[in-house]
Parts: C-alpha cells; sequence; structure tokens
C-alpha cells in the first residue's frame, strides 16, 4: 500500500514509501551510487518527509535505502567540480535540520557515512545490520561533517571514539556502534527494515500526541541546564497533560488498576 503522495512513485524515483499499518516506510532508491543523494532526492525525501508529519495517522517512520546500502551522502559528482552550490547544501541541511515531531527509525544496511550517516543521527533510533558501518570522511577531503556530524556525534558516542570518528574519517562498524549505544538494535543484515518495523510498531501502540511531544520536548531541552529545561519542558507537556486524550488515558488506566 502506498501513501497518496507516492501512488504514482516507479521504480524509477528517487525515493518511494510504503504504509505498513501506522507506520511510513521511506526509501531511498538509487542503489547504483548506494543512495547518494542529489538535488531530485533531496527533494522528494523532504516531501516524504513532510508528508510523514503531515499523516495524522502515522505514528512513526522507518527511513532506510534499497539494494543493500543506507545512503553514501551527497552526490558529490552530480554537481559542478568546484564544488556543492548553496542550493544543495541547503537542500541536505533541510533535512538533517527540520525539527520534525514524528519519531524517525534508521534501518541501516551497508554504508550510512558522510551525508548519510548524518541522515541517520537525525533520526530518533537506529536500526542495523551486522555488516553496517557508519562514517564521516569529509576530513579527508577537506571538508568538514556540517550537518550534525560534528554536533550529533559527540552527544552519542565517548569523546575521544567521537573525535576519532571525526579526525580519522575512519569507518564505525555497526557492531561497534552498538556496544556504544548508538546502534539501537543489531541484526542480520538485510533484517534491519524488519526490526525497524517492529520497533515502530511498539512505539504505534501509543498516541500520537503523546509520541510527538515527548520528542518535540527532548530537542527543545537538549543542551540547556535543568532549571531552564523545565521551563522549556512545562508549556509543551501541559498541553498534552491537560488535553481531553490526557484525561481520558488517565481514567483507562485506573479502571485496569482497580
Amino acid at each position: 500500500m502506498t501513501t497518496p503522495a507516492a501512488s504514482v512513485q516507479t521504480s524509477e524515483a528517487p525515493v518511494f514509501t510504503t504504509v505498513h499499518g501506522t507506520t511510513l516506510v521511506i526509501t531511498l532508491n538509487r542503489p547504483a551510487v548506494r543512495n547518494a543523494i542529489d538535488m531530485a532526492t533531496a527533494a522528494a525525501l523532504d516531501v516524504a518527509l513532510s508528508a510523514l508529519e503531515d499523516d495524522e495517522l502515522m505514528r512513526v517512520g522507518v527511513l532506510t535505502g534499497a539494494g543493500g546500502h543506507f545512503c553514501s551522502g551527497m552526490d558529490l559528482k552530480a554537481f559542478p567540480e568546484h564544488g556543492i552550490p548553496t542550493v544543495a547544501d541547503r537542500g541536505l541541511a533541510g533535512l538533517t535540520r527540520a525539527g520534525r515531531t514524528t519519531p524517525l527509525i534508521a534501518a541501516v544496511e551497508g554504508a550510512a557515512v558522510a551525508g548519510g550517516f548524518e541522515l541517520a543521527l537525525a533520526c530518533d533510533l537506529i536500526v542495523a545490520g551486522k555488516s553496517a558501518f557508519f562514517g564521516l570522511p569529509e576530513v579527508a577531503r577537506g571538508l568538514v561533517a556540517s550537518e550534525g556530524g560534528a554536533i550529533r556525534l559527540p552527544t552519542r558516542l565517548p569523546h575521544h571514539l567521537a573525535m576519532e570518528v571525526l579526525l580519522t574519517g575512519d569507518r564505525l562498524p555497526a557492531a561497534r556502534a552498538e556496544q556504544h549505544g548508538l546502534v539501537n538494535r543489531l541484526v542480520p543484515d538485510g533484517q534491519a527494515v524488519i526490526a525497524a518495523l517492529d520497533l515502530a510498531e511498539r512505539i504505534g501502540r501509543h498516541t500520537r500526541d503523546a509520541v510527538t511531544t515527548v520528542k518535540r520536548i527532548v530537542h527543545t531541552t537538549r543542551g540547556h541546564d535543568e532549571s531552564t529545561a523545565f521551563t522549556l519542558q512545562d508549556p509543551i507537556s501541559n498541553r498534552l497533560m491537560t488535553s481531553p486524550q490526557a484525561v481520558a488515558g488517565a481514567q483507562r488506566f485506573t479502571r485496569r488498576a482497580t
């Protein structure tokens, strides 16, 4: 089953979507280049992520790649030899900095490197096949990981390991990432989407407002001291806690407990 936005997609589309219950699976579809992102792909992915955010029937999104790889980052061959145009840079920035509130799970097989790793870091959970690997090789190209890699990775890994990945550009195997909590589930190769759907189903049992509010609180308060964080949290949580659905949920829990 496809969403209305994806109903005209073909095998040639750079991104396609499928619906599994209350989960929208978004698949990057350029396997010949390990799902590298050109401007058409960035635009299509932005449309799919926006559709997920706007669809009240969807609880969770799963982001993955076709053909055995997650994403190898920006498709540098698609751009002029003098570098990535600013508009292309904004295309990826819009994907990694949008601040959407619907939970998103990265289902990673094979390579998740450069912008592909930064896309995974922008997700809320990561499921990975055992042979998957992550990397931020920008320094080897005289560049820096500027779409969240240098910001998010040091908050997800021990400092020295994060700096090793950032400064050497070496691969980080999924098994080692899982040991340090960067990967939520390590599964046999080819099973990442299946495991991500199982995780999404568990999240999807809860109300959309509850899961999106939790995500909004986490993202809004991250990096602030505790006092400021509570000040930022309260108006967000109060809107949910005083809603009719929260009252009804509390009443249902009370009836089950008695």
